[in-house]
């Protein structure tokens, strides 16, 4: 029985995850591979997440204070919420990253990055987009079809709110970076577009850009992380690479051989530790260059 899994299964998985396939066309396409000798529970395990592999920080780890959060968000939703993770122990002012989720609400592995973000001496705070229909529902699949009934527009008023909310922490040094991951990727670059004076670093992992009408507007440097193999939204970075040029933005571009979109996410097959690890590292480096103030 063949062990690796076809690169075509990642990509008909992409499509799944992203609204281009439904779920039963999706399981059919596996179906096909299952008649051609792979194993269906080999399969999907490597492809659906599994977060009992995505805690690298515990909620119990006594160096960080985790809570839930809410906030106004007049021209969202109203009320949004979020996860606030802190040092336990510093007394010092701290700059703080929002963390924003892919398409599928506030799942554990985006709880994980905001406790690893805390662990490595910043504020974080992950909104969940879902909290107005009850917050992430505990799987993947219902999160995603939950966030797709709910207005975009909206959902991205409530980061922009989420962004003022935990800008004006008690803790904070006044100093504001995002991290995000396919749609939080997205949202990364919506944020630094909307209002130039919002964030003070970007890291996008695997977004797409915000609209063009929107991009004359940025002015935080930013660290665009994207995969070798994700051609859906490595499709979008030339032009957006000539805009940023264009508008004398300050962006570096790291491509990861061999990876694929959400490379970072280490609950499911689609997790490559090496290229993972290297862009973490590249992330609080740059974070901590762009948001510590001296």
């Amino acid at each position: 029985m063949p062990n690796n899994i076809p690169e075509e299964a990642f990509d008909w998985y992409d499509e799944y995850a992203h609204g281009g396939m439904d779920r039963r066309t999706f399981m059919k396409k596996l179906s096909g591979l299952v008649a051609l000798g792979y194993s269906m529970s080999i399969l999907t395990s490597a492809l659906l997440p599994n977060y009992a592999l995505a805690e690298q920080v515990s909620f119990n780890d006594s160096a960080i204070k985790a809570s839930y959060q809410s906030f106004p968000s007049p021209h969202g939703h109203g009320t949004g919420s979020g996860y606030l993770v802190v040092p336990s122990e510093s007394s010092l002012s701290l700059p703080v990253v929002l963390v924003a989720h892919e398409n599928r609400g506030l799942n554990p592995y985006v709880k994980d990055v905001a406790r690893r973000l805390a662990k490595a001496g910043f504020i974080a705070f992950a909104p969940d987009a879902l909290f107005p229909l009850g917050g992430y529902p505990g799987n993947d699949d219902e999160g995603r079809a939950m966030q797709k009934t709910l207005d975009r527009e909206k959902i991205q008023h409530d980061f922009v709110a989420a962004a003022h909310f935990i800008k004006s922490h008690p803790r904070s040094n006044g100093k504001l970076g995002c991290v995000g991951f396919c749609f939080g990727g997205y949202i990364v670059n919506y944020l630094a577009s909307v209002d130039s004076k919002l964030i003070d670093a970007g890291v996008p992992f695997y977004g797409t850009p915000a609209t063009k009408a929107l991009r004359k507007n940025i002015k935080a440097p930013l660290m665009i992380q994207l995969a070798e193999l994700d051609e859906r939204v490595n499709a979008s970075w030339p032009e957006y690479e000539a805009d940023l040029t264009a508008n004398k933005v300050e962006y570096v571009m790291h491509m990861y051989t061999n990876a694929k979109h959400g490379f970072h996410n280490d609950s499911t097959g689609r997790y490559d530790e090496e290229n993972a690890q290297l862009a973490w590292t590249r992330t609080l480096a740059f974070f901590q260059t762009k948001l510590m103030v001296t």
